[in-house]
């Protein structure tokens, strides 16, 4: 299989790769999408660890992501939610990378979105909720350490605008957190089995905007290539698993998905 270099490709090759990229997909019957914080870039979410990244830019911010020290400091929180009222996620749209993979699911492509992104882009974009798995987790809701409760993010937000600065839940005064995975806390059973069974089935895994350097969510691309599956990455430098690649695109995700995709 062909490979690209680290070099960027001439536009030739692009094109080449991206016309084997397309003919693939039109084969495929049960395309397994993953994405990861590259796909948001471009909606005005930044990565975490890239050059302009939210943890290189404020490496404090990783240790508000810390379950640990989430949970016992106090004045953590009250960062943590101060960042919540001014997150990008509220003003971000879905871009025309999130748009193409809404389309790879019109034409009847797609088995399962599996994100690790927390800003609910997919879903503003279109896919229908059943075929999403968000394995990190959503901001859009709050859940409260103590009882399990779930409720809108913006409900806590509202709270906070009004001067509470470490908002309690409502019904038994525990902790409140985003309902996204922290550091040192456990992913959900059920979401990390069906990323895998989806992994198990597809014919083409399609990596999009992610290092593959988180696991275990990164591990389904190689269960879908032990499974027989492609895999194609698209991302806009080198992933820790471009060694398992059929093809690999390196550029701007917005660019390079819809003409992968097609119509």
């Amino acid at each position: 299989m062909h490979r690209d270099t680290d070099a960027p490709p001439t536009s030739a090759l692009e094109d080449e790769l991206v016309a084997r990229a397309r003919a693939w997909i039109d084969e495929a019957e049960r395309v397994v999408v993953l994405t990861g914080a590259g796909i948001s870039t471009d909606s005005g979410i930044p990565d975490f660890r890239g050059p302009k990244g939210l943890w290189t830019r404020d490496p404090e911010a990783e240790k508000r992501a810390t379950l640990q020290h989430y949970m016992s400091d106090p004045e953590v929180r009250r960062r943590a939610w101060r960042d919540r009222l001014d997150h990008a996620a509220w003003r971000a749209e879905p871009n025309r990378g999130h748009l193409a993979l809404v389309e790879l699911e019109r034409r009847g492509k797609l088995d399962t979105l599996i994100t690790q992104n927390v800003d609910g882009l997919h879903l503003d974009a279109g896919h229908d909720p059943d075929r999403v798995v968000e394995v990190h987790g959503t901001l859009r809701e709050v859940v409260c350490m103590s009882c399990g409760e779930r409720r809108p993010m913006q409900h806590a937000l509202d709270r906070v605008r009004a001067g509470e600065d470490d908002p309690h839940c409502l019904t038994c005064g525990g902790i409140l957190k985003s309902a996204t995975i922290s550091f040192g806390q456990n992913l959900d059973p059920d979401d990390l089995d069906r990323a895998s069974a989806a992994a198990r089935r597809a014919d083409l895994l399609l990596a999009v905007g992610s290092t593959l350097s988180v696991h275990p969510v990164a591990d389904v691309v190689p269960i879908a290539r032990m499974s027989g599956a492609r895999i194609v990455i698209v991302n806009g430098g080198e992933t820790a698993m471009d060694h398992l690649a059929d093809l690999i695109l390196r550029g701007s995700i917005s660019d390079l998905l819809p003409r992968i995709v097609g119509g």
